[in-house]
């Protein structure tokens, strides 16, 4: 079936000035199980927009993923 998911990464970079230190994104994300001939895929797309960043960070975090299922 399909899903939300939100699982945002938040980084630090602890030599960073204090203002520039903190990566903090906010979004949502989109997933489904589905088969792929007889192979079981977890596959998710998901946005986050970056409302804390540094000044040379990026705006926004697109992710990807797919993951082969192996079911007993």
């Amino acid at each position: 079936g399909r899903y939300l998911t939100f699982a945002p990464v938040i980084t630090a970079n602890w030599e960073a000035d204090s203002d520039e230190r903190w990566t903090v994104p906010l979004g949502l994300g989109i997933g489904q199980i589905l088969k792929l001939g007889k192979q079981p895929v977890n596959i998710q797309a998901s946005a986050y927009y970056n409302v804390e960043a540094p000044d040379n960070g990026a705006d926004w975090q697109l992710r990807l993923q797919a993951q082969f299922l192996f079911p007993k």
